[in-house]
């Protein structure tokens, strides 16, 4: 499978798209607090944490772009 030519480019997101990413770090905020006070300390924590917010990152691109790169309509 080839990426689109701008898989890594910055894509200005669509305004119904902003929108939609506010929403989803909402979320990842909401859950992350729940869990940083529910979890012991330590690197599976830490681990944890960072893998939640490397999915909230991810969330955007599938939010403003297809499985190639192209930008979502």
């Amino acid at each position: 499978m080839s990426l689109h030519e701008s898989t890594f480019e910055y894509l200005k997101p669509a305004e119904e798209q902003v929108g939609k990413m506010a929403d989803v770090r909402k979320a990842f905020a909401s859950f992350t607090r729940n869990l940083d006070a529910a979890l012991p300390d330590g690197p599976d924590k830490t681990y944890i944490l960072r893998k939640l917010r490397e999915a909230a990152m991810w969330s955007n691109i599938a939010l403003t772009r297809n499985a190639d790169g192209s930008p979502r309509a």
